[in-house]
């Protein structure tokens, strides 16, 4: 049951079968159905997700009243608020919600610091795991502004190459800072070659 969060946590760290013990004990699974709001706007996120099965996004509503998705999180990923709401306590600016029936292993802040305290190689392991989410979110903003919409979309296809068979177009082209029509005109071209 836990080999597919230890495999993703011991990637940066390693550690004893006991440390692991002490980690999987503080872990809470979860099984959430598709379309379930995990977060809304205004509400104090209280928890780190990492996905087992399914598929999550992370979104905010800009200023015109358009979704714009910020995060896929699929199998192997992790999902919060980390940038603003669970670490300062404040409330959020997005909305977290299963796109599809999900498995999570669910931790929140206590969890957490009682496992720092039982075994503090995880610290090291959860700070590079934020450092990490840090590079992947900063070159998003890079590609997001520095390449064409065509690129864009060969990129997510890269880096997801089975989610344009699980969710709807348009997410797809809200995460692409793009419409869902010019989304369909893209992969109308790309066919075609």
């Amino acid at each position: 049951m836990y080999t597919q969060i230890n495999s993703n946590i011991t990637r940066y760290v390693s550690f004893s079968s006991s440390e692991l013990e002490i980690f999987n004990s503080l872990l809470t699974y979860k099984e959430v159905p598709k379309k379930t709001m995990l977060l809304q706007e205004g509400e104090i996120c209280n928890f780190e997700i990492f996905v087992i099965k399914g598929c999550v996004r992370k979104y905010y509503i800009d200023a015109n009243g358009f979704e714009v998705i910020l995060q896929f999180a699929i199998e192997n990923a992790w999902v919060s608020d980390s940038s603003f709401s669970i670490y300062e306590n404040k409330p959020s600016r997005v909305f977290i919600e299963t796109l599809e029936d999900c498995e999570f292993f669910v931790f929140n802040p206590e969890t957490k610091e009682e496992l720092f305290a039982k075994a503090p190689r995880f610290e090291r392991a959860f700070r590079i795991l934020m450092q990490r989410s840090l590079a992947v979110t900063q070159e998003r903003l890079f590609q997001t502004i520095s390449r064409s919409a065509t690129e864009k979309y060969q990129e997510f296809t890269a880096q997801y190459p089975t989610l344009s068979q699980r969710v709807a177009q348009h997410y797809i082209a809200s995460y692409l800072g793009i419409s869902a029509e010019f989304l369909s005109k893209i992969r109308t071209k790309m066919a075609k070659k």
